[in-house]
């Protein structure tokens, strides 16, 4: 499943919100942190720009499915409905 291109850091920072309960906890300069306590506390930090590149989305993405035990298909399905 291909990576959606264009996307802010503050939208990726949502997006996971409902699929996985990540909420922003903090926001210091350009970043972002989010975290979630399912399944145990786990902290990502989002860089704030307008557009992130694939690599840095992709890194993202496979943090979030190491801590849920998921691959980045499942989790790109999970937060971004494709």
């Amino acid at each position: 499943m291909k990576l959606p291109r264009d996307l802010a850091g503050r939208e990726l920072a949502r997006a996971p919100e409902k699929a996985f309960g990540y909420q922003v906890t903090r926001e210091t300069g350009s970043h972002l942190r989010v975290t979630t306590q399912v399944n145990g506390q786990q902290l990502v930090t989002i860089p704030d720009y307008p557009s992130l590149r694939v690599g840095t989305l992709a890194a993202i993405l496979d943090e979030v499915g190491t801590h849920f035990q998921l691959e980045r298909a499942d989790v790109v399905q999970r937060v971004f409905g494709e």
